[in-house]
């Protein structure tokens, strides 16, 4: 029986990462961008068939209902609420003090539930509500990033929302952030995978006890980052008789993050989640580190334009001018 409860301990421990406020996180979880009418029925797999307990969603992703319906379905089978993580974002038109409420309001009402796991600031800029893509001058307004953080840590203090966090930060928009935070960001959201490691935030985030989750973990061959088919992760993965997303999942769960990888497929999203019990070898781990040409998906909210400042080409580009 002790046997039993020490091996029960260790895989617990494995699937979770612990926050700086004491709350745990999934070590998967299933990320919905892009998963439009299907999110429902994916939302409902990943709980029900292949056992994932957090959910990452977002206002932008235009998911929130289709989701929450994915939640209560599961949450009928026997699910409970408090087992299920959910994560969603403030979208850049709520950037603002008076907004921060309404968003979370929204997403509480869309997805059927009565707090949030963890809510986080999208990208760190703010959009005029309407705004057209890419916006008009005028169109991308000041961000009042310490009035937005009040308001959220207000979220924390009557149990709206459990944590609080981050998402496309670069490192001087996080020193900015530390600098006022009465409440300590729980989570850095930001895409990582070995074709773009992003280690110099990573590091910022560990050294600050910042829990950090990787979003487009499997790279994406819409966004010319295609690392399923990448030579290095097909030979490791052959070499463990794993799946190459398997691969990738592992190898930012042994980088000490949480990953989200995407899909609307049963059998991929039941894949994605069989990382546990074993471990990526020293080194095929630092072969995947050495793989080359390091460039980001970009993944969803390409195409805006800051006009004021320049021929911005997308919001990666605001976000890195503006520092």
């Amino acid at each position: 029986m002790a046997q039993a409860v020490v091996t029960s301990q260790v895989q617990d421990a494995e699937r979770y990462f612990t926050l700086v406020s004491g709350h745990r996180i999934p070590a998967v979880g299933l990320g919905t961008w892009r998963s439009g009418s299907r999110a429902n029925e994916s939302v409902f797999n990943a709980l029900v068939e292949a056992g994932y307990r957090h959910i990452d969603t977002a206002a932008e992703y235009g998911v929130h209902e289709e989701v929450g319906f994915g939640l209560q379905a599961a949450i009928k089978t026997g699910i409970r609420r408090e087992d299920i993580f959910v994560t969603t974002k403030l979208w850049c038109s709520d950037l603002s003090p008076n907004r921060v409420r309404i968003g979370l309001n929204n997403a509480l009402q869309e997805l059927q539930v009565d707090y949030l796991d963890l809510l986080l600031i999208h990208w760190p800029f703010h959009l005029k509500e309407g705004a057209s893509r890419p916006p008009k001058e005028g169109e991308v307004l000041d961000l009042d990033m310490e009035g937005v953080w009040r308001e959220m840590e207000k979220l924390v203090k009557e149990n709206l929302v459990r944590d609080i966090g981050i998402s496309n930060f670069t490192l001087k928009k996080l020193d900015n952030l530390l600098s006022f935070a009465q409440t300590m960001p729980s989570v850095c959201q930001m895409e990582m995978h070995p074709g773009w490691r992003n280690d110099k935030m990573l590091e910022a985030c560990k050294k600050n006890g910042i829990h950090v989750t990787a979003y487009s973990p499997l790279g994406s061959s819409e966004g010319g980052r295609d690392l399923i088919h990448n030579e290095t992760v097909e030979r490791i993965a052959k070499k463990l008789n794993k799946t190459p997303g398997q691969i990738l999942v592992k190898w930012a769960l042994q980088r000490g993050t949480s990953a989200i990888p995407k899909s609307t497929h049963k059998e991929r999203i039941k894949e994605n989640i069989g990382v546990f019990g074993w471990e990526i070898p020293v080194e095929d781990f630092q072969a995947l580190c050495r793989i080359p040409t390091q460039k980001r998906v970009l993944s969803g909210e390409e195409l805006f334009v800051n006009k004021e400042a320049g021929p911005l080409r997308s919001v990666a580009d605001v976000w890195d001018h503006e520092d």
